[in-house]
Order: structure tokens, then C-alpha cells, then sequence
């Protein structure tokens, strides 16, 4: 098959992406050997912080074999006809549109996992499980990759063949039908997830009646904010690392708390870390977030339409017909620098919120004990302490330790 130009374009985009990301492991892996700030100094002690180095070391080896291999094996597949033969094993079992997606991306996503499997198998069993953090059994392992793939399979093949539907009855205004059951989507699986989606794989019990529980709801009482949903998630069970989060909203909003961080924090450090979240739900955090998820979802769809009944963007990615499948993949991977510039906009305003939250805690509550908190989480979770501002910048959803603990101490 002779190659176009898109299709070098991709190679290009990919191989830029890779060698951007590698830089920036780079540059972060430097910085291992960083004396601790002043702030910090009671996180670790000598031997606990050469624990956390070694950790983040191993991550990194680990990630520059795994992303290696991803990259290697994407360009295999782009410069030896792989889109091409799993198009040509489609087109042999049906002629149908949506059955030639459903079988099309099917292929691909089970040879991917697949592939994937030894890597996740050795993250969780041997880096994670030398560093005290695994918990979770090889039966827990394999029934949730199981439990994924299904529940991926049908809910995503499902949505797929929605997708291809309004394509086929509504032409060019496909995306805008699309991007109204995207939205529904969205809002659903914000207002139900923690009901439908987690007790499929963790167990969630209500909180239990007792000091912790009143404290709870005694904040969120000081603070006008209605509280009838605190449970407790069976996080142990997979890892010792700790974590809160707050979902919902109206009467389905709900506060989960790990079990491990009943277990790792004291009363008064897990309100001041549910003040945090609070904080995200007074601010307007979590309806702001949805709103621009669904906004960009709706651009990226409308960018979607004006390209996907281009012929050059099937062919990009080495098919030799045309099709709404391939056209799909092809648009991924030429839109994914956009995907990039997004995410870098997002991660930006993310930690602008993380920073609000904090001086809500810190308003609300006390600052005192979301620091120890921080802290404690930190040396728990074998947190690197001093990111490269780089990595940071593209990378982090949060601002580093230090940083919040300067904001919450100003």
C-alpha cells in the first residue's frame, strides 16, 4: 500500500509525542536525587526517602521499556499493514457498517489488551508489590481485567453503534446527535457511577455510626452543605494506598472514603481532607469541569464531521478502502495534538481548583491537619516530593506537595 502524506504525518506526531514525553521523564528523573525541602523534612527520614527514590527509579525504567514498546509496536502496525489486515479479516465476516466497526475496533482492543496484559501483570505483582503496595490477589487481578473488558466491550460497542446510527440517518449533523448522547452520557455516569459502576468492583458500605461519622457531618452542617451519603469502599483490598473523593451532585452526591484512609489518618486530618473536597463542590469545580468536558466533546465531534468523509484520512493509517472505522482511528491520531493542547489547559485549571479547595479546607476548617494529611498521604503513597516543573506543567493534575503546603501555611 503506497503511503500518503497523512500518513507520515502520524508517524511524525507520534514520534514527537514520544520523544516530548520521554524529555520530560527525563528531566523528572534528574531531579531523584533532590534534597527535600525544608517543608518536607518530616516526611522522610534517610532510609524512607531512598525507599521512595528507588520506587520512582523503577517506575521510570519500567515506563521507558513499556512506552518503548507501545511506540515500536504502533509503528509496526502503521508501516506493515496491521489496520490493513484487521480491516481485510472485517470485511471477510461482514458488510454491514456498524458490524464492520463493532468487529473492526473489537480485534483491536483485545490484541491490546492482551499485549498489555504482562506489563499491568508486572507493574501490580512485582514494582508495586516489592514496595509494600499490592494487596490484590492474582484470581482479583485477572476477574477485574475480565470485568473491564466486558463492561467496555458492551457499554462502549453499545455507544459505538449508537454513534454509527446517527451518522448513517443524519449525515453531516451526525455530531450534533452525538454529542447530546455523549452529554446524557456524561451527566448519567456523573450522577450514578459511584452506585452502578464501582460495586461491580469494590464493596461499599455506609459509614458507620461513631465520632468519625458525626464529625463528617458536622462540618458539612456548619457549612450548608447536605450530607446523607458517606460510605466507606473496601480499597485494601487491591492497595495500601489511601484516597477520599467526592461524586455527584443533588440529592446523588455522595463522599467515598478508602478504608485505607480510615485506617492511615486521624478524625480531624480525614474532615479537614473531606473539606478539600467540599471545597471542589462549593467552588463550582465539579459542574464547571462537566460543562467544558461536554464543550470540548461537542467541538472535538464538529471537527469530526467536517473530516471524516475524507478518503485521505482512512488511508492514512494504511487501509486501502475507505470507511467510517478507519476514518475514525485516522482522526484520532492526526486530532491528537489538540487532545494535548486540551489536557494541558485542563491540567492547568485543575490545579488552579486544588489550590481553592485548599483555602476552603483551610477557611472551613483548619489547615493544620489537611497539611499532616498531605503529608501522611505523601509518605504513604511513596510520592515524589520534587517534580521537575516541566513535568509538572504537563503532567500533573495537582500541584506538588510543597506547593500546597506553602499556599495552606501563607
Amino acid at each position: 500500500m503506497e503511503k500518503t502524506t497523512l500518513f507520515y504525518i502520524i508517524i511524525a506526531i507520534l514520534v514527537i509525542q514520544y520523544l516530548i514525553h520521554q524529555l520530560l521523564e527525563f528531566l523528572n528523573a534528574r531531579r531523584f536525587e533532590s534534597s527535600v525541602p525544608d517543608e518536607l523534612s518530616d516526611v522522610f527520614d534517610d532510609v524512607e526517602y531512598q525507599k521512595s527514590q528507588q520506587y520512582k527509579r523503577a517506575n521510570y525504567q519500567f515506563g521507558l521499556f513499556s512506552d518503548g514498546f507501545s511506540l515500536l509496536l504502533t509503528l509496526g502496525f502503521l508501516f506493515f499493514g496491521g489496520f490493513e489486515w484487521v480491516d481485510e479479516v472485517t470485511r471477510s465476516l461482514t458488510e454491514n457498517t456498524i458490524g464492520m466497526a463493532l468487529i473492526f475496533f473489537g480485534i483491536i482492543a483485545l490484541g491490546s489488551s492482551i499485549l498489555e496484559l504482562p506489563f499491568s501483570y508486572y507493574q501490580t505483582f512485582v514494582i508495586e508489590e516489592n514496595y509494600g503496595f499490592n494487596k490484590a490477589t492474582k484470581k482479583l487481578f485477572i476477574f477485574d481485567k475480565l470485568k473491564g473488558g466486558l463492561l467496555a466491550g458492551l457499554f462502549g460497542g453499545g455507544l459505538l453503534a449508537l454513534f454509527i446510527l446517527f451518522y448513517q440517518w443524519t449525515g453531516p449533523n451526525f455530531w450534533i446527535y452525538t454529542w447530546i448522547m455523549a452529554t446524557v452520557v456524561v451527566i448519567f455516569m456523573n450522577l450514578f457511577y459511584s452506585r452502578l459502576i464501582v460495586p461491580i468492583f469494590n464493596k461499599q458500605t455506609p459509614l458507620k455510626e461513631g465520632s468519625l461519622k458525626n464529625a463528617i457531618q458536622n462540618y458539612a452542617q456548619n457549612v450548608g452543605f447536605e450530607l446523607k451519603n458517606i460510605f466507606v469502599i473496601d480499597g485494601s483490598k487491591r492497595s495500601t494506598k489511601a484516597n477520599a473523593y467526592f461524586s455527584g451532585f443533588g440529592r446523588e452526591k455522595r463522599i467515598t472514603l478508602f478504608d485505607t484512609l480510615i485506617n492511615d489518618l486521624s478524625e480531624e486530618e480525614i474532615v479537614a481532607v473531606l473539606a478539600h473536597e467540599v471545597g471542589h463542590y462549593k467552588r463550582k469545580h465539579i459542574i464547571f469541569n462537566l460543562f467544558v468536558s461536554i464543550a470540548l466533546t461537542g467541538f472535538t465531534l464538529f471537527i469530526l464531521s467536517l473530516f471524516i468523509n475524507t478518503p485521505e484520512i482512512s488511508l492514512a493509517i494504511g487501509v486501502s478502502k475507505p470507511s467510517f472505522h478507519a476514518g475514525l482511528v485516522g482522526f484520532v491520531l492526526l486530532y491528537s495534538p489538540i487532545s494535548e493542547i486540551t489536557g494541558l489547559a485542563m491540567n492547568y485549571l485543575s490545579r488552579k481548583f486544588e489550590f481553592q479547595a485548599d483555602d476552603y479546607a483551610k477557611m472551613t476548617f483548619a489547615a493544620a491537619p489537611l497539611v499532616t494529611s498531605l503529608k501522611k498521604l505523601s509518605k504513604q503513597n511513596l510520592s515524589n516530593l520534587t517534580p521537575h516543573p516541566a513535568y509538572v506543567f504537563v503532567h500533573y493534575s495537582h500541584p506538588p506537595l510543597v506547593e500546597r503546603i506553602r499556599n495552606l501555611k501563607a
